[in-house]
């Protein structure tokens, strides 16, 4: 760990110094005056140089996490609970896991309910938010009440389960009473009791198979290696391991049996807001989570209205129809992401541990060996993230990842809001002000002076888009937003909240929510203007250079390829217009007050098609690519000659192999309306993935 500290220092005192040589060169060498070329010549230098300090401040601020996440790491301490250790708690804290869902198919819901209820905690309930239109029909209709069946199935198999264990508890209850425990039978019934927990989650392992598809083989070979087998293996390890024992007092044999007793004690429901016409029915996963926060440790009543929705109407719990107990913490999980065995007892142990913490999250992890190398390449840059959130949490800039995230009740609860929505107030915990909900909540909360925290351990993971089209929209999501919250970062740089940020935790953050402006407005400016000989200097890919080494280098850390940093900077050029697309709509969202669109990243069979404006404004960037390639060659301006040629060259490799030459062009086709593409329910469904705000 101290080489790759001393190569990171080394790298930012080599771009620093480089960039600075860069500028002073292209300062002395550019000959000014008061005539019309020279105001140009100046005007030129303010872009360029401008471009290149917004470049660098991601530079920088790569480099400084990258720091930060190797001396997290090299200082880690496991100290966190182990899932044995809650049951050792008279009462633990009650945990909600929630999966909001919207259409998913039943391989992608029964994998991640699964692995929730199969992480390991003792007081804890899982809750599918079924967003589903509820007034359905057809092919619909079949797939929602397919979603329900799959959810009463799970929870009467746990339950089940659950009934088993605790009877053999309370049948040693009955011999503690009466007297009659004998070690040695209580150690063969314990042990038995571990191989039926064993042979229980094989099961569940072997019913997923059942209903698995090969789309998802990558994100089973996870699920089953790291959930279904680890668990398998654990269980059985633990029955020899009690059989081979020599002392078993009687606290231990207690507390096998309290844990044996809720391994498999989790209630698995489902939610559907829409059915109720007093909650949100908003188009977006953040007040799908809110509307169920709202209910947390209430009882209801369900009141019939004419030509209307039932309302919820609170209760005494003796009188309701509805009851959603209490809970200290609420777990989010999407419904393409799985979480492991450990997560919910290592992250809740680290939030007991402090009371300042709102949120714990291990930022989640890409599936290994996807089908595509598109998707590969997408979940190269998600794996990078994640190192590059850890080292968010050295400078305290850490930020919600939504994927998944253990979130404080308490803290939640402070930041709430009401909003009016169709004559009801409603509360807002998650903000909905902008498509990233989770970045928006993160400074709420760091404003109220709660702290975020990322567990330096891959604990969840998490689906990649397949296909260009539904990287489209995800992406193009991911860069709506931070325009609007950034003036809130600013106003913690002020002291206007209950805490006050400092400086280096304000450069950071910033960085998090420009990048998607800063970044690709420079890159297209770089890309299209032809700055001229006087401009090229060589001292700029020096500066650069240090930190395409340390990503090449990540990348290792991560489990790729060197030569797949090439493919990584060829996804970059591709989601340059996608991001500015985004941006526009942030921009938009700021002069007008309207808010997007909320589209959800489709999980669909088959390909989604990527809008015919983005592939041509591809096509635009590869012909200009060409154009400044040529006219720098004609001029004499070689490096950047060098650096449009390249370019165009990552453009035509990745329309080609990234995206598809014969996908681009049909999609570009159906787009302008030359072409009709076939009917295709996956294509329908997309197209209802996209809601307007308001609906």
């Amino acid at each position: 760990m101290k080489t790759e500290v001393l190569l990171t220092r080394l790298a930012i005192g080599v771009s620093a110094l480089a960039l600075a040589l860069g500028f002073a060169s292209l300062i002395s060498g550019l000959d000014l005056g008061l005539d019309r070329p020279s105001i140009k010549k100046l005007l030129l230098a303010v872009v360029f140089c401008a471009a290149l300090l917004s470049l660098f401040y991601g530079n920088v601020v790569y480099q400084l996490t990258r720091l930060g996440e190797i001396k997290r790491h090299a200082t880690r301490r496991d100290s966190v609970s182990d899932r044995e250790a809650f049951h050792a708690i008279e009462r633990p804290a009650p945990v909600g896991v929630l999966v909001p869902s919207y259409k998913e198919q039943i391989p992608v819901v029964m994998q991640t309910l699964l692995s929730a209820a199969l992480s390991e905690y003792p007081d804890k309930r899982v809750t599918l938010l079924i967003d589903d239109p509820p007034a359905t029909s057809g092919a619909d209709l079949v797939a929602l009440n397919a979603t329900r069946d799959l959810v009463a199935e799970l929870d009467d198999f746990f339950g089940r389960a659950a009934h088993r264990f605790r009877a053999a508890a309370e049948a040693y209850d009955v011999r503690v009473t009466s007297a009659s425990v004998v070690v040695e039978s209580e150690r063969e019934i314990l042990a038995g009791l571990y191989q039926e927990a064993a042979a229980l989650v094989r099961h569940l392992g072997k019913l997923y198979a059942e209903r698995s598809q090969p789309a998802f083989a990558h994100a089973d070979a996870v699920f089953a290696r790291d959930v279904i087998h680890r668990l398998v293996r654990e269980h059985r390890e633990h029955a020899a391991k009690l059989r081979s024992v020599k002392e078993l007092g009687s606290q231990q044999i207690r507390r096998e049996y309290r844990r044996l007793a809720t391994l498999f004690a989790v209630p698995i429901d489902c939610f559907e807001r829409k059915r109720f016409g007093n909650l949100s029915h908003a188009p977006n996963k953040a007040m799908n989570l809110n509307s169920y926060i709202g209910l947390i440790g209430r009882a209801f009543r369900v009141e019939r209205s004419r030509g209307n929705d039932p309302l919820l109407v609170e209760c005494p719990e003796n009188e309701a129809d509805l009851v959603v107990p209490c809970a200290d913490y609420v777990i989010t999980v999407d419904a393409d992401s799985i979480i492991l065995p450990d997560y919910i007892a290592k992250l809740v142990s680290i939030m007991e541990a402090d009371a300042g913490i709102a949120i714990a999250q291990t930022p989640y992890s890409a599936y290994p060996n996807p089908p595509s190398v598109l998707e590969r390449v997408a979940g190269a840059t998600t794996d990078i993230q994640y190192l590059v959130h850890q080292g968010f949490t050295a400078y305290d800039a850490t930020f919600w990842v939504g994927a998944n995230a253990v979130l404080r009740y308490a803290a939640l609860d402070e930041i709430r809001t009401v909003t009016d929505e169709r004559g009801h107030t409603v509360p807002v915990f998650i903000q909905e002000k902008t498509l990233i909900e989770d970045t928006g909540s993160t400074i709420d909360l760091v404003a109220r002076g709660w702290r975020l925290h990322n567990h330096p351990e891959r604990l969840a993971y998490s689906a990649t888009p397949p296909d260009f089209g539904a990287l489209v929209i995800q992406r193009r999501r991911w860069a709506n937003g931070g325009l609007i919250i950034f003036p809130s970062v600013l106003d913690l740089w002020r002291g206007r909240g209950s805490r006050r940020a400092g400086g280096l935790e304000v450069f950071v953050r910033s960085h998090y929510l420009l990048s998607p402006a800063l970044a690709n407005v420079s890159l297209l400016l770089l890309l299209s203007i032809p700055f001229g000989r006087e401009f090229s200097n060589v001292w700029f890919p020096i500066a650069a250079a240090p930190y395409y080494l340390l990503y090449g280098r990540d990348l290792v850390r991560c489990g790729y390829k060197w030569w797949d940093i090439l493919r990584v900077y060829t996804l970059t050029l591709l989601l340059v217009p996608i991001n500015l697309a985004g941006v526009y709509r942030s921009i938009e969202q700021i002069v007008t007050g309207r808010k997007s669109a909320f589209a959800r990243t489709p999980k669909i069979d088959g390909r989604t098609a990527a809008p015919a404006c983005h592939l041509l404004a591809l096509a635009a960037l590869l012909a200009t690519a060409v154009v400044s390639a040529a006219t720098n060659l004609w001029f004499g301006s070689l490096l950047f000659f060098g650096f449009s040629a390249v370019n165009a060259a990552f453009f035509l490799y990745g329309i080609l192999c990234l995206i598809g030459w014969r996908e681009a062009l049909t999609d570009i086709m159906a787009g302008i309306g030359l072409a009709t593409v076939p009917d295709d329910p996956a294509a329908d469904l997309a197209t209802e993935l996209i809601e307007e705000p308001g609906m």
